[in-house]
Protein backbone atom coordinates (compact mmCIF):
# COMPACT_ATOMS: atom_id res chain seq x y z
CA UNK A 1 0.00 0.00 0.00
CA UNK A 2 1.21 3.50 -0.83
CA UNK A 3 0.43 6.60 1.18
CA UNK A 4 0.67 10.25 0.15
CA UNK A 5 1.16 12.70 3.02
CA UNK A 6 0.49 16.43 3.13
CA UNK A 7 3.43 18.80 3.48
CA UNK A 8 3.76 22.59 3.40
CA UNK A 9 5.91 24.19 0.71
CA UNK A 10 8.45 26.51 2.33
CA UNK A 11 10.71 27.24 -0.65
CA UNK A 12 10.68 26.78 -4.44
CA UNK A 13 13.56 26.84 -6.91
CA UNK A 14 12.64 25.98 -10.49
CA UNK A 15 10.54 22.79 -10.23
CA UNK A 16 12.03 21.68 -6.91
CA UNK A 17 10.26 22.53 -3.66
CA UNK A 18 11.47 22.26 -0.10
CA UNK A 19 8.57 21.03 2.02
CA UNK A 20 8.11 20.68 5.77
CA UNK A 21 6.32 17.85 7.54
CA UNK A 22 6.42 17.54 11.32
CA UNK A 23 9.65 19.51 11.57
CA UNK A 24 11.40 17.55 8.83
CA UNK A 25 12.29 19.19 5.52
CA UNK A 26 12.54 17.34 2.25
CA UNK A 27 13.02 18.24 -1.41
CA UNK A 28 10.20 17.20 -3.74
CA UNK A 29 9.56 17.62 -7.44
CA UNK A 30 6.87 19.99 -8.70
CA UNK A 31 6.89 18.48 -12.20
CA UNK A 32 3.34 17.20 -11.70
CA UNK A 33 2.14 20.37 -9.95
CA UNK A 34 4.01 23.37 -11.43
CA UNK A 35 1.33 25.83 -10.27
CA UNK A 36 2.09 25.17 -6.57
CA UNK A 37 3.37 28.13 -4.56
CA UNK A 38 5.18 28.77 -1.29
CA UNK A 39 2.69 28.32 1.57
CA UNK A 40 0.59 25.71 -0.26
CA UNK A 41 -0.04 22.30 1.27
CA UNK A 42 0.55 19.45 -1.17
CA UNK A 43 0.20 15.69 -1.08
CA UNK A 44 3.65 14.14 -1.49
CA UNK A 45 4.25 10.62 -2.73
CA UNK A 46 7.51 9.08 -3.93
CA UNK A 47 9.24 12.46 -4.03
CA UNK A 48 6.56 14.21 -6.10
CA UNK A 49 3.95 16.80 -5.13
CA UNK A 50 0.78 15.30 -6.60
CA UNK A 51 -2.14 17.52 -5.53
CA UNK A 52 -2.83 20.68 -3.55
CA UNK A 53 -4.90 20.34 -0.35
CA UNK A 54 -6.19 22.99 2.01
CA UNK A 55 -4.70 23.56 5.46
CA UNK A 56 -7.72 22.07 7.28
CA UNK A 57 -7.45 18.81 5.32
CA UNK A 58 -3.71 18.68 6.04
CA UNK A 59 -4.31 19.18 9.78
CA UNK A 60 -6.97 16.43 9.83
CA UNK A 61 -4.55 14.06 8.10
CA UNK A 62 -1.77 14.92 10.60
CA UNK A 63 -4.20 14.20 13.48
CA UNK A 64 -5.13 10.81 11.98
CA UNK A 65 -1.47 9.90 11.43
CA UNK A 66 -0.69 10.84 15.04
CA UNK A 67 -3.60 8.67 16.22
CA UNK A 68 -2.20 5.74 14.28
CA UNK A 69 1.06 6.33 16.15
CA UNK A 70 -0.70 6.10 19.52
CA UNK A 71 -1.63 9.72 20.20
CA UNK A 72 -5.02 10.45 21.83
CA UNK A 73 -7.94 10.93 19.46
CA UNK A 74 -7.90 14.50 18.13
CA UNK A 75 -9.79 14.53 14.84
CA UNK A 76 -13.07 15.69 16.41
CA UNK A 77 -11.29 18.65 18.00
CA UNK A 78 -10.48 19.97 14.52
CA UNK A 79 -14.12 20.14 13.39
Amino acid sequence: MCLAVPAKIIEIKDLLAKVELSGVTKDVSLMLLPEAQVGDYVLVHAGFAMQKVDEKEAEETYALLNEMDGAPRAVEALS
